[in-house]
């Protein structure tokens, strides 16, 4: 048998059994077979590294289809022979093993195995929304990971929902069922059998909006009420004789936030290549809507601008430590600014506290969206309006006006009181 050539079928004088098998000779390159006499379409291969594997070949659906039943020897020359006389039955009756064995596999896609497939799907999944879905994935679904799509049911669903609820809170419950409702998503969309028929039944998160289990959750609506906002000036400044790592940059991070009306991330992650000091305008490039803008800023702005740009080392305005290199999550700091000033806060706060102070100085709407780059939804009238960083230069000044005399700054604020807004995240 050493004398045939890689991928051609030999047909020996018996029967394969568990000596021919060990006595086969690798070829010298690729693979040979050996085609068993009496049941015909079982064989053997074997490998230029000696593996040896037994195989069925039948015609499925009008193709010659190769089978791979299992490795010598893992698996006996007898077993292997009890195995082809099933998957050749399965033939006769008109039925495809490869593509019931492909429905069992995917069948069996574990929650883990689906995020993995996720992921190389969504290509364009922002750095933080995947760090936020691997964090939901390893803490709230730290023990269903290794669990397959499939045995995900409705009640247990709703088990999850209830607990994570209380030991978590309503809405981290909300914000995991809907990373889990996603990739159910996904998978019904991703694993087919091969008439294009999803794998799955259905979606068992639906079960919470069927019975309306959702927990209610009010959108949070806090700001930095005018008054409160001196003494909050007066805990952001302390950062930068404080001994917290970092005090100086995230007390301007902190300024910044609020006299722009960025997102935290945006403010994050600014580069100096996108902040143009003489023009006086930054640009956000891939912000949380997927549409970049350009926004002015303001005198005030410009000044903690420049004195980032005296201590820079590296290409982030804001830079921290860690292997991101720009500020995370200062909550040491933020702390240390709450308990000097007596002024309770979350970054958020500051960007709802912008867009509250345009609207108290009656600021145009349309002007107000620009600002911030609210996507406007529906509304035929802003697809007209051009989007003209001059025309928000006027409208960024006043608010920093109003913001520098209520932080004592500048003059004397004529005090307007701040009503809650409709914030977008």
């Amino acid at each position: 048998m050493s004398t045939r050539t890689p991928n051609q079928w030999v047909e020996p004088p018996t029967k394969i059994t568990k000596t021919l098998v060990e006595r086969l000779a690798p070829p010298a390159c690729g693979q040979a077979f050996v085609r068993d006499p009496i049941l015909k379409g079982f064989g053997v291969r074997v490998t230029a590294n000696g593996v040896r594997s037994f195989i069925v070949e039948k015609r499925i659906d009008g193709r010659v289809k190769r089978i791979t039943l299992g490795r010598y020897p893992t698996l006996t020359a007898e077993q292997a022979r009890t195995e082809a006389h099933k998957v050749l039955g399965k033939v006769a009756l008109g039925l495809n093993p490869i593509a019931q064995r492909e429905h069992a596999r995917l069948k069996g896609t574990t929650l883990k195995e689906a995020f993995e497939d996720f992921k190389r799907a969504r290509k364009d999944l922002k750095p933080r929304t995947l760090y936020d879905y691997e964090r939901l994935l390893k803490v709230a679904f730290e023990d269903w990971q290794k669990r397959p799509l499939a045995a995900i049911t409705k009640d247990l669903v709703i088990r999850r929902h209830t607990e994570l609820g209380g030991a978590s809170g309503k809405a981290y419950a909300n914000l995991a069922m809907r990373f889990l409702r996603s990739l159910f998503n996904f998978a019904l969309a991703q694993y087919e059998d091969g008439f294009g028929k999803p794998l799955l039944t259905g979606n068992p998160v639906q079960r919470l909006t069927q019975t309306r289990a959702w927990y209610r959750t009010e959108r949070r609506q806090t700001v930095i009420k005018v008054h409160q906002l001196a003494a909050w000036y007066r805990g952001v400044e302390g950062l930068r004789h404080s001994a917290e790592p970092f005090g100086q940059v995230v007390a301007d991070y902190l300024l910044v936030l609020l006299f722009t009306g960025l997102r935290r991330q945006e403010a994050a992650q600014l580069t100096w290549d996108r902040v143009d000091l003489k023009d006086r305008t930054l640009v956000i490039p891939d912000p949380k809507n997927r549409e970049s803008f350009l926004l002015p800023f303001s005198e005030f702005v410009a000044e903690i601008f420049e004195r980032r740009r005296e201590t820079a080392e590296g290409a982030y305005v804001f830079a921290g430590e860690g292997r991101q290199g720009y500020v995370i999550e200062p909550r040491n700091q933020i702390a240390a600014v709450i308990e000097a000033s007596d002024v309770e806060f979350t970054i958020h706060d500051l960007r709802r506290t912008f867009i509250t102070v345009a609207e108290s100085i009656d600021i145009q709407p349309y002007a107000i969206k620009r600002m911030v780059n609210h996507k406007m939804r529906g509304d035929v009238t802003a697809g007209y309006i051009v989007a003209d960083v001059e025309r928000l230069r006027e409208p960024v000044r006043r608010v920093s006006d109003f913001l520098l005399k209520a932080l004592g700054l500048k003059g004397s604020a004529t005090v307007h009181p701040l009503r809650a807004a409709q914030v977008e995240a």
